[in-house]
């Protein structure tokens, strides 16, 4: 960082910033959100629960991964109100919680997609 940063001596007048500064317990609680999304598997469950509901068993052949697996990514996304459940009979149907799930993530695709570059 820049000396001159450092030392600075000028009040600025940053009372407008301090009122703009998320409170602490906010800003944690919105950071833990959005570490949910910092796993691909998470990723790829919430872009497939868009349009439809879908049961473990489905979602766990569509990631070509174990139920048990598949399940516990769920239940981290349940905890973090990401998805929701709904259980007909014997079987277990996830979706989104809501619309506003889709359009955050659709937003950081967006942003991830005008970046361009090499796909990783």
């Amino acid at each position: 960082m820049d000396s001159q940063y450092l030392n600075c001596e000028v009040n600025h007048e940053n009372s407008l910033l301090e009122k703009e500064l998320l409170e602490e317990g906010v800003a944690q609680r919105l950071a833990e959100f959005f570490k949910i999304f910092a796993d691909p598997t998470r990723i790829k469950i919430v872009s497939a629960l868009f349009k439809n509901r879908i049961c473990v068993c489905d979602l766990a052949k569509l990631l070509n991964m174990s139920q048990s697996a598949t399940s516990h990514q769920l239940r981290l996304l349940r905890q973090a109100r990401l998805v929701k459940y709904e259980k007909v009979g014997k079987t277990v149907f996830y979706s989104l919680d809501d619309e506003h799930i889709e359009n955050i993530f659709n937003q950081g695709l967006e942003h991830i997609l005008e970046q361009g570059g090499p796909s990783v």
